[in-house]
């Protein structure tokens, strides 16, 4: 009974492998291509440094109206989650963000609510941007493959403005707060194509209904990791080095059987933690805790929950700034001065004059992140560790570093300059550091201190899954060619 129940598991996993792979082999060759293209060109997004060389200087000789000011025509009863102070075109205004989501917009120099830009000004802000050279309206979109996401969506609708230069970048601006959204490039559209798109599964019709396309995402990449799973095992049961088939062969297959054994079994681990890792980044379970501090967390680190910043209009600093931030820390107010190429200092909201602070002083409004947990450890870092890195997206040093001894065990990452958190991770987001993007995307310390060896290991790994997927793309072909010379000639 034990063997008739081993021989019919083994016919069923044989069955499942081939059926269900033959319909998922080419989604792992599209997903072994497109992982390639995305190592070197990444979906297209609005990156800081971008965003602040397209704004002009603030003309601070225009500003009549004080933050406090314009948090109370905002009606903004608590701390918000962020405030600042720009250039809209040729005029100052201030940015407000709620912890709901609401955006504000309010003119510093009269103090009157913006709801909605003109075409006309759309222009003249792309106009900003150091690539324009004939800024030209293209339409007013509501969403489209680049601005799918629901992060664009209390920006909507978006003015696509083309700037006219020989990278062929398009620039979406807010219609209703006249924010620079986004910025793509002719490279970056074609090329991703080829990349992002397909290995996310990211058409719009599909993701801009964001649990629809988590759901299919998940359904899709589970079934692919049983697949993927089934087949090691058989390549295992298969596989001969004692007592060896005909001709000394460690397989029984031939021809594309053979290639698909032999690369399945010598790539088998990768694509196996591959699968799974990416099946994972969809946080299943919402397992992985959040990497960003709550509201909670920002009102108790800056020591205060009122629409206060600075009864006056802030004075004219050092010249430069193209976007001034309006922050508390410990109970202490702060402005943030940064400049066109992303450098920042901190003054005083009232009198603009530079401040500094200390890590001392970081590190003591640091301690009320967690109400009911110590710091056990701080450290400023001068060097990367393994969960705070550039691999993807650029990280700051020197950055400071706060462990608390709460039962997820949280890191908090400070900007020592600015007091910005930068980011959180505990237990399990570092537990996601390693199933993730170590398995997923090679993010293995000793590979990315010698980055050429990232990209050749990443590369080969890639070559051998795509023998897999293609081998069993032939192999799928020519069952069905045959299934159905059988069917048709009745044989």
């Amino acid at each position: 009974m034990r063997r008739a129940l081993i021989r019919k598991g083994r016919r069923w996993l044989y069955v499942i492998h081939r059926w269900v792979g033959i319909a998922t082999c080419l989604l792992f060759a599209m997903w072994f291509v497109s992982g390639v293209v995305m190592m070197y060109v990444a979906f297209p997004q609005l990156t800081d440094r971008e965003r602040l060389a397209a704004l002009p200087q603030i003309a601070w000789n225009q500003v009549r109206v004080a933050p406090d000011r314009a948090m109370a025509i905002a009606g903004v009863a608590h701390y918000p989650r962020d405030l600042r102070l720009v250039m809209l075109d040729d005029k100052p205004i201030y940015r407000l963000s709620d912890w709901d989501g609401t955006r504000k917009t309010i003119s510093a120099v009269d103090g009157h609510l913006i709801d909605g830009i003109t075409p006309e000004q759309s222009l003249a802000i792309a106009s900003h941007h150091p690539s324009a050279r004939h800024p030209q309206l293209i339409s007013t979109i509501t969403r489209n493959q680049w601005s799918v996401t629901a992060h664009y969506d209390s920006l909507r609708p978006l003015f696509l403005v083309s700037l006219g230069d020989e990278d062929g970048t398009e620039l979406y601006v807010s219609a209703r707060t006249g924010e620079l959204a986004l910025d793509t490039t002719r490279r970056e559209r074609i090329w991703n194509w080829l990349g992002s798109i397909p290995h996310w599964i990211y058409p719009t019709v599909l993701r801009q209904d964001g649990a629809a396309w988590r759901q299919v995402v998940l359904w899709v990449s589970g079934v692919c990791l049983v697949v993927a799973v089934s087949g090691f095992w058989i390549g295992i049961l298969r596989l001969r080095f004692r007592q060896r088939y005909g001709r000394g062969a460690v397989t029984p297959y031939r021809g594309w059987m053979a290639w698909h054994h032999i690369a399945g079994l010598i790539g088998g681990i990768f694509v196996l933690t591959w699968m799974f890792s990416g099946w994972l980044s969809l946080n299943p379970g919402e397992y992985f805790a959040a990497r960003n501090p709550t509201r909670d967390m920002a009102v108790r680190y800056a020591g205060h929950d009122m629409p206060q910043i600075a009864a006056t209009r802030p004075s004219m600093p050092a010249p430069g700034a193209v976007e001034a931030r309006f922050v508390w820390l410990g109970g202490r107010p702060l402005m943030v001065l940064t400049d066109r190429d992303g450098r920042e200092i901190t003054a005083d909201p009232a009198s603009g004059v530079a401040t500094t602070l200390s890590d001392d002083e970081i590190f003591a409004a640091a301690g009320h992140l967690l109400p009911n947990a110590a710091i056990t450890t701080h450290l400023r870092l001068s060097q990367f560790d393994a969960y705070w890195y550039p691999h993807h997206s650029e990280r700051l040093l020197p950055v400071l570093r706060v462990a608390f001894d709460d039962a997820a065990e949280s890191w908090y990452y400070i900007d020592p300059r600015t007091g910005d958190v930068l980011g959180r991770t505990d237990h399990s987001r570092r537990t996601y550091r390693w199933l993730f993007n170590a398995l997923h995307s090679l993010d293995f310390p000793l590979l990315l201190r010698h980055r050429p060896a990232w990209d050749i290991v990443a590369i080969l790994l890639s070559l051998i899954g795509m023998i897999v997927s293609t081998s069993g793309i032939v192999i799928g072909w020519r069952r069905l060619r045959r299934r159905s010379f059988s069917a048709n000639t009745g044989s």
